[in-house]
Order: C-alpha cells, then structure tokens, then sequence
C-alpha cells in the first residue's frame, strides 16, 4: 500500500505556491481557472497533497509573476530520493507562513501613517503574551 503522507518536498513546494498566491491576492479559484484546474486540486498542490509537474509549476509561476526558484527557496536536499526543508525555519518565517501572519503584515504595509503603524504596533506588544505566560505591558514596552 502507497505511503498516503505529503511529501517534505512537495508540502514545501505547496506553501511557497500559497505564500505568492495570497502575497498578489489571488484567490485558490482564480488560480485553478487560469491553470485549468480546481480549486480543490489548489488546495491539493497548497497542501502538499498532489504533485505538481514541473510544466504546471511553471505556469504557476508565470501566473504569480514569480521566477521558478522561488519555489526552491529555504529547501535542502539530502538526496534526490529524500528531500527535505531546510533547518528550522525563523519565526518570521513561521509568522507570514500563517495565512493570519501574512494577512496581519500586508494590511500593516498598507498603513500610510507612521504615527498609526507606531501605535498598532504598540497595541500588539501590549496584547502579547510572553513565552513564560505573563503579559507584556505597555510601561516595559516603552523602557526597552
């Protein structure tokens, strides 16, 4: 019986499709109609769950407008049978990873004022919760 898991490879591939598709807003629909696709079978190449071949992945990339290696970005391989990502990716990777993460810094891009994107920011730190569970306060924000 075939190995039913994603793929390291083909998991990483996926994200890195999902990450250009939401960076140029482009919903899974969209991009399933210009690739003649679903967007079930989006979901599937996102996930890591299907394969993506490589004429596919390059229509891909001419759709977001992102050149072929960025798919392969941040990925190792060991062997050609067993890729796998790189090391531990950094937390601001894991953040705009996260469909909230990249949500959250493209509206922050798009703040005009300087003195608003001073205060939201002072409003996350003071919403924060430390990895020791305490609360950050806005007074220790403001004397660091």
């Amino acid at each position: 019986m075939a190995n039913k898991q994603p793929n390291a490879f083909d998991v990483h591939i996926g994200k890195r499709i999902r990450t250009a598709r939401i960076l140029i807003g482009m919903s899974q629909e969209r991009l399933g109609s210009l690739l003649g696709v679903t967007f079930q079978q989006i979901q599937k190449y996102e996930r890591g769950f299907n394969r993506i071949g490589a004429g596919r992945l390059y229509d891909v990339a001419a759709i977001l407008n992102v050149p072929i290696s960025f798919f392969y970005q941040d990925l190792e391989h060991t062997t050609v049978d067993h890729p796998r990502p790189a090391a531990e990716p950094s937390a601001v990777k894991r953040f705009l990873a996260s469909a909230e993460g990249l949500e959250l810094a493209l509206a922050f891009q798009r703040i005009k004022d300087a003195k608003v994107r001073r205060r939201m920011l002072h409003l996350m730190r003071s919403l924060a919760v430390e990895p020791d569970g305490d609360k950050r306060t806005a007074d220790a924000d403001e004397q660091s």
